[in-house]
Order: structure tokens, then C-alpha cells, then sequence
């Protein structure tokens, strides 16, 4: 089973058949992607299954009706146990990009997580998991497969926020503040903590 987002609303990828409740189901063989993105967006559905039998190519089924992008980023970590977040789009976020060809998940995870925010000294402690989320560029919806790793750094350098990438804060944020600050996230973000 797989839970890709679209925006506050779920689409589930698996390989069992239930009664539909909240949720509207899909098979795979035939399902319209953006027909389903957008009954998801209009609030006529809550959340869609789709359905393929075979759990071992539920994903790579998925992925001939949409475009993937491989992404990595951080869940850091300071000495004093603060979390790193970065304010974009009107959302809290933790740093994250696109992997580079050639490069490496765990490089890509490091290098992102410096350009978005400014933070040196990064040590990658373990992985986390990965999430999806569908977004729209260019016209084109894609899904985003997130390598999210558990980092930790002893940087104490200023945080420069990427304002090319429309990023207008990187803040330490002590883990009190979680609560408040999930309240205006994405529910990708959430699932991390």
C-alpha cells in the first residue's frame, strides 16, 4: 500500500478491494489520474483508491499514468534537539529538493538541505521514509517520491533561506512549537513526526 498526497487529500495504492466508505475506488487498468486529481480538489471525493492486485508493481503501474520526480531532504537536528523548518508558499516545510543525475539520494539529501537553508557541518544519522505527494508543473501533474533522512548538525552560522526558490525563512524551531507549526504544513510533513 502506498499514500500518495494531493494536496490535504489522500489517493491509496493497493492491492485490496474494500466496501467504499469515505473513500471512492479506482482500478489502475483504467483509472484517469487527473480525473481522479481533480474530483479530489473539487471536494467531490474525500480520498481515492486505487486498486491492482499485484502489491509488488502497485507503484510501477502507478508510475506509466504519471511522470516520478526523486527527491531527497532533511529532518535536522541541532545540539539543543531544535528542528530545522523552512517557511515557503505560506507553509511550514522541511528542506527538500530534486536529486541531480549522477548524485547520490543521500548527497542530494545534504546538498538541498544546505542551499535551502545555509546549514553547514550535516551528518546524516538515519533514514526515515519516503513520502508522495502529486504537485502540477508546467502544466503537467507529477509524483514527487521523497527520501526523507533524520540529520543532525552543529552548525551555529546565520540560516539563509534560497529566496530563489521562494523560501522566506529557515528557522530552528524547538520540537514545543511541532503543533502549532503542523497546523499550517503539509500532510506529507506531518506523517514525519
Amino acid at each position: 500500500m502506498y499514500e500518495v498526497f494531493v494536496n490535504e487529500h489522500r489517493i491509496i495504492l493497493t492491492n485490496r478491494i474494500e466496501k467504499e466508505t469515505d473513500f471512492k475506488l479506482f482500478l489502475m487498468e483504467t483509472v484517469d489520474i487527473e480525473d481522479v486529481i481533480s474530483q479530489l480538489n473539487k471536494g467531490k471525493i474525500k480520498c481515492a483508491h486505487i486498486y491492482y492486485e499485484d502489491e509488488k508493481v502497485l507503484l510501477k503501474k502507478f508510475l506509466k499514468k504519471i511522470p516520478l520526480v526523486v527527491a531527497a531532504g532533511g529532518l535536522v537536528k541541532n545540539k539543543k534537539d531544535d528542528i530545522l523548518f523552512i517557511f515557503r508558499n505560506g507553509k511550514w516545510d522541511l528542506p527538500k529538493g530534486k536529486v541531480d543525475k549522477g548524485e547520490t539520494i543521500e548527497d542530494a539529501a545534504v546538498r538541498e538541505v544546505e542551499e535551502e537553508t545555509g546549514v553547514k557541518k550535516l551528518k546524516i544519522d538515519s533514514f526515515l521514509k519516503k513520502t508522495y505527494h502529486i504537485f502540477k508543473r508546467n502544466g503537467v501533474y507529477k509524483l514527487k517520491e521523497t527520501h526523507w533522512f533524520l540529520m543532525y548538525s552543529k552548525y551555529k552560522g546565520e540560516l539563509v533561506p534560497q529566496c530563489k526558490e521562494n523560501i522566506e525563512l529557515a528557522e530552528w524551531r524547538p520540537e514545543k512549537d511541532l503543533s502549532e507549526l503542523m497546523e499550517n504544513s503539509y500532510e506529507n510533513i506531518k506523517t514525519l513526526f
